[in-house]
This record gives C-alpha cells, structure tokens and sequence, in this order.
C-alpha cells in the first residue's frame, strides 16, 4: 500500500459520501466498446535496476537529433546551446521547482524576468513583453482571445501558413468561448488570400513568418489592411532566430506577437517543454495574458524588482481577469536570458546568419536531384519540396539509411492534399558532410 494509502474503508466512505455503490459506477458514462478488459500488456513488477535497464533498452531504439544528419524543423529547431547556459541554470539562485506565490521575495527570480522581458521586446520590435507562456500555439490561442478583447469582435482569420498544431490548438482554447475562426486553405504565398478574407466583422487576422512551409514574408500590408478594417494583426514565429535576420513582426506593423523561443537556449527536449514570447504594443498592456515583472526603488531608494501586472483569475476578480494561465515558463525563459546574454545582438545576427547560408547551401544540394521542387520561394533556415513520392515513406527510407531528412508536411495536417511535400530545416549546427549525406541518400531513395 506504499503508493496506495487509502483503505478499503477509504474508500467506502468516499464512495457512500457521493452515492455510488463501488468505483465501477463511477464509469457508467464511458462507453463499454472503450473500456479496456484486464491489464494493460507490462510487467507487473520490477526493481528499480531493472526499470532503468529496460528504459535505457526502449531508448537505444531512437535516433537523436546529435547522432545522425538531422533536418527537421516545423516549428522545433536543434540549435548549439552553449554548456554555460546549463551550468547557470543550475546554480542555486536560479533553479526553482515552480514559480513563487510571493514574488517580491525573490529577487533573482523577478530580475532575470525582467532582463527576459526586455529581450523580448527588442527581438520583436514591440514595445512591451510578458514573462513567458507555455509555447508559441497557447501564446496564439492568447492572442487571439485577447484581439477579441480589445476590438469586441468575435472572429479570427487564420493564414493557410500558420502551423496546422497551432491553428487545432487556437481553435480548441477559443471555440470554448464562442470565438469564431476562420481557417484559410494551406498556402505556400498567402499573403494575398488572408487580405481578401478581411471584413467589417474581423477581430484578429493570424499569420506566420517565417510560415510553415518556411516561406518568409513581409506582412505589412497585412497588417495594413487589417488595421483599416480596425482588426488586429498577430504574428506568430516558430523560429526565434530569424528575428536576428530578418524585420522584426514590429517593424511589420504588428499588434501582437506570439513566438516560440524553444531556439534560444533550450534543447529539442522531445518536444517539450519550450516557452512561449508574448509581446504587444503598449496601449494593449492592460489586456496582456500572463504576468509582467518591472523595476522600482524601495524605502531606501535601492533598486528592486516587483510583479508590477498579473491578470490571472487566481490574483483578481475572475470577471476581470484576461488569461487563466497559471504561471510563466520559468526554467526555459531563464535558458532563453542566459543564451541572449551570451550571444549579445552581434551573435545572435552572426547565428541567424550562419543558419541561412546552411539552409541555402541545403537548398541548392537536395534541388541537384532528380525529381524533386522547391517550393519555397524566399526562406531563412527552413524550406518546402515537393518529392515524386510520398514524403512519408521517402523520410522512412532515409530514416532506414541513417538520415532524418525532415518533416512530412501530411503528417502535420492529414487530407491536406500535401503528401508529397516535405519540410527540411537547417541550422547552425548542420555540416557539409550533413548536407552531403541527405543529397546522397534523397538521389538513392527517389
């Protein structure tokens, strides 16, 4: 009963306290074709010697990302993170199990939020930051929730380029509230679709640069024509590094920014956990999601740090609250600070840099082979090609020979009529010899 405390009489009570005659009325409402018979198929007991050995087992069937030539990319990017980051991280000052109910305590914690912040800010050329979200596709769905706040509209137009995983995301967190979303057809280009689907009754227009399919595009006159119509414009970034080449979302004229900074400072981690940016104008601060940390002075005139906004319901009235949003990705935001510090502007653009001379070195090899397109018509470390095959069965193959080739693009949005496109991604950490053995195995496999 180690794990198990609670009696046979426990149990008992708790089950005449509610009505129920034993545990098996508490599943009447789950249909009988779904319920599982027996046990499900694992060893029923193992010590903890064994429990490692078998896991390291089932974990010596991957292929990790350092171990192979890896182009994969679709909103996860593998970076080099320097070991300072980790080392720091773990320094006593910094690493928490959560983040503290009683802020003003932690010092340190509150001043690297704020350093956090103000990276944020300048990466996305807006003039305030929050403390972090959970990713970039709930940093969307805030978005989006928000835009509805502050024109008192109810519908969201959503780019065919947005990441299909954000778009379900979006529309699952905003249906639950009556939001209307309109989702455009996936476009490689869709600059020109997203401005004729503005109207009079648009809250938000969404869109995504570099988008999906790794096309970079200038939407200001997106944002323009959202802006006329009195609607928001909130761009989403899947790869934080190209801020450091290319025109920031606020140089573009956006509303709000919601990004994915799992680039800067934090690893592949199997998909998680990553750390949303969330970023808008400073007229909007008011209806910001999340937490805002600023600086003061005390008494005694020393410098101090405060949580100056926090708008979740556990703070404030729930009426008034703008975000249920329970805390801020501390550990991954404090990874993003040290990687920043480290890289300073000059790095960053240098490492943004480096990531589209590999993509386009990338580009001009697997374009050589036979058969297959590039669709992508201007990019910064990702790109689309359309195969004479299934992109499935061609990322198996080569997956087969050694080589993670990239992302299907199918399996990100099924029935797309897409199965032949393919996502390759390229970044600082990809060789000549990479590139080489992609070209190779694509030339053999097609």
């Amino acid at each position: 009963m180690r794990y198990l405390p609670l009696t046979p009489d426990d149990r008992a009570a708790m089950l005449a306290a509610i009505g129920a005659k034993s545990v098996d009325d508490l599943f009447v409402d789950v249909p009988q074709a779904a319920r599982r018979d027996g046990f499900v198929d694992l060893p029923r007991v193992m010590g903890e010697l064994e429990v490692e050995r078998s896991l390291k087992r089932m974990a010596g069937k991957n292929t990790v990302a350092g171990d192979a030539p890896f182009f994969c990319g679709a909103g996860a990017y593998r970076h080099h993170v320097p070991a300072t980051v980790d080392h720091i991280i773990q320094r006593s000052e910094f690493l928490t199990s959560y983040t503290p109910y009683q802020p003003e305590i932690a010092q340190g914690t509150l001043q690297y939020l704020y350093e956090f912040q103000t990276q944020v800010a300048n990466l996305t050329g807006m003039g305030v930051a929050n403390a972090s979200l959970y990713d970039a596709s709930t940093a969307m769905a805030e978005g989006v929730l928000m835009a509805t706040r502050v024109t008192r509209r109810n519908k969201a137009v959503i780019s065919g380029g947005v990441h299909p995983h954000y778009v379900s995301a979006t529309e699952t967190v905003v249906h639950a509230v009556g939001v209307e979303t309109q989702a455009l057809d996936p476009a490689i280009d869709a600059e020109d679709a997203v401005i004729a689907a503005i109207d009079a009754d648009t809250a938000c227009v969404v869109v995504q640069t570099p988008n999906v399919f790794g096309t970079a595009t200038d939407v200001t006159k997106i944002a323009e024509a959202a802006q006329a119509a009195g609607a928001c414009l909130i761009v989403v970034v899947t790869e934080a590094v190209s801020m450091g080449l290319l025109k920031s979302p606020g140089e573009m004229g956006a509303d709000i920014v919601a990004a994915e900074g799992q680039s800067i400072g934090n690893a592949l981690n199997f998909g998680g956990p990553y750390i949303g940016l969330f970023a808008t104008r400073d007229k909007l601060v008011r209806q910001m999601p999340g937490r805002l940390c600023g600086e003061t002075a005390d008494a005694e005139g020393r410098r101090g740090f405060v949580l100056t906004l926090s708008t979740r319901e556990q703070h404030i009235r729930r009426d008034k609250a703008t975000s249920n949003i329970c805390t801020n990705s501390g550990l991954c935001s404090l990874a993003f600070t040290i990687h920043m510090s480290l890289l300073g502007e000059t790095g960053l653009r240098r490492m943004a840099l480096l990531n589209h001379e590999k993509a386009l070195a990338t580009r001009d090899a697997v374009s050589s082979v036979p058969g297959v397109e590039i669709l992508t018509p201007r990019f910064f470390n990702e790109f689309a090609v359309k195969l004479p095959k299934n992109a499935v069965e061609v990322v198996e193959q080569l997956a087969e020979r050694g080589v993670l080739a990239g992302v299907p693009y199918g399996r990100l949005n099924p029935g797309a009529g897409f199965d032949d496109v393919l996502l390759i991604a390229a970044t600082e950490t990809t060789t000549d010899d990479d590139i080489q053995s992609l070209k190779t195995a694509l030339a053999e496999v097609l």
